[in-house]
């Protein structure tokens, strides 16, 4: 969340950011709860230094039985009204976390200001789109003539929107999470398997809205507990209220883990497949650093990420995402869209994207670290996607299809799955 103050100083700038990004939330009332708590706590702070005095004047005043008696009237007066004063303090003070829980992060000042993802801004672009002298299939076609890919079975075990992958689907799967992850070694990251499941409040912490209509979180009933849909969750989450030792910044992890989503609403050539499903397994970085070096580890983020995908030899873009497709931690974010020849006729998708999340997730979860003069100072967060699994796939199978119904495994990933191609088991 943003600081109070600086909601206070920067209120014009504070109201334009939310209009920017497209969300509801009253900075007006964020500020008029906080003059109303610091008057409080103000006024509650005085009833205590009264009730302290009078304690301490009680001790002087056993020989005047009259002052006795009046000092005793006046405490029970001061216990009253403090014990009035408390209460509303601290409803006062869960208005206000709830009101700026629903303030975005600011945004970087060079993000576009847009609406929805037509919006974000092509800097970059590596590779260029794959062209075939036949009408290339989409992933699904792929899937299912390799015999790697099983959708109706998935739907008929788990529902829509799941899938198994299988026979040569197995290894290519696994490649690719080795493939990132030797990457993310050699690059100083440590490795993680996170767990599936987090705590409400860290998904709160996050920035994840866990219940509602609105909410893209499978919740556990009577766990107070979710499946996350990122390991960012469980990365962000694990030194929640905590002191990071200064000489230890900046922390990289690298997080594998399964990732759950209800995709509600999802639906359309967009969702097709692969592109959007309940359940997937995803390599997620996770950088915890100073504030004055989260600009230089976004781009180290966003590098990674390139150096992934120009591997694996799959074309794609990078986009500045704009303002109302950012999200509320993020305060800048870089999209990779891939080169999907499969969808529409061959259209870019997202297959990562890394954000700085500055310090708007570290105040949520009390996450520090000593400065130089030994005061407390909150880190600065960021994330980034080394693959998404599955739409790796995607990018794989129409890419590197081939004129008889086989698929080319990229040069880089051939170590890892131990073949060169998969070949159709069902006729085309």
């Amino acid at each position: 969340m943003l600081d109070c103050r600086f909601i206070v100083d920067n209120l014009p700038a504070v109201k334009k950011n939310i209009a920017d990004r497209y969300m509801e939330a009253d900075a007006d009332k964020a500020v008029s709860l906080f003059e109303r708590r610091t008057g409080l706590t103000t006024f509650l702070q005085g009833l205590q230094q009264k009730r302290n005095a009078n304690a301490a004047a009680m001790k002087g005043a056993a020989k005047d039985p009259a002052l006795r008696l009046s000092l005793i009237e006046e405490g029970k007066k001061l216990k009253e009204d403090i014990a009035a004063a408390e209460p509303e303090l601290a409803r006062v003070e869960a208005d206000l976390d709830a009101e700026l829980r629903r303030i975005p992060n600011m945004a970087h000042p060079d993000a576009p200001v847009g609406k929805e993802d037509k919006d974000n801004l092509e800097i970059k672009r590596v590779g260029e789109p794959a062209r075939f002298d036949f009408e290339p299939a989409d992933h699904v076609k792929l899937g299912q003539d390799l015999d790697i890919i099983d959708f109706d079975s998935a739907a008929k075990v788990s529902g829509p929107k799941f899938y198994y992958l299988k026979n040569e689907g197995v290894f290519l799967e696994l490649g690719l999470i080795r493939y990132a992850l030797d990457i993310l070694q050699k690059k100083g990251f440590t490795p993680f398997i996170t767990p599936d499941v987090a705590k409400e409040e860290i998904l709160e912490g996050i920035g994840f809205n866990p219940r509602g209509a609105e909410s893209n979180v499978y919740t556990l009933e009577g766990e107070n507990a979710c499946l996350v849909g990122t390991a960012e969750i469980t990365l962000g989450g694990y030194y929640s209220n905590g002191i990071i030792p200064r000489e230890r910044l900046p922390l990289r992890m690298a997080g594998l883990s399964h990732c759950f989503r209800r995709e509600a609403g999802a639906a359309g050539q967009f969702s097709k497949g692969l592109y959007r499903v309940h359940q997937f397994t995803k390599l997620e970085m996770f950088v915890y650093c100073l504030p004055e070096e989260s600009d230089r580890f976004h781009e180290e983020l966003r590098s990674v990420e390139e150096e992934i995908f120009a591997g694996l030899e799959i074309p794609f873009r990078v986009v500045d995402t704009c303002t109302g497709d950012l999200g509320a931690p993020a305060y800048r974010k870089w999209d990779l869209e891939a080169w999907m020849p499969g969808r529409n006729g061959g259209e870019w998708g997202e297959v990562t994207s890394t954000s700085n999340c500055t310090d708007y997730q570290a105040r949520r979860l009390n996450i520090r670290y000593k400065d130089e003069g030994g005061k407390n100072r909150f880190v600065h967060m960021l994330n980034g996607t080394a693959i998404a699994v599955s739409r790796g796939i995607i990018a794989i199978l129409e890419n590197f299809q081939e004129a008889g119904g086989s698929v080319r495994i990229p040069k880089a990933l051939v170590p890892y799955c131990g073949f060169e191609r998969i070949c159709p088991k069902r006729a085309t």
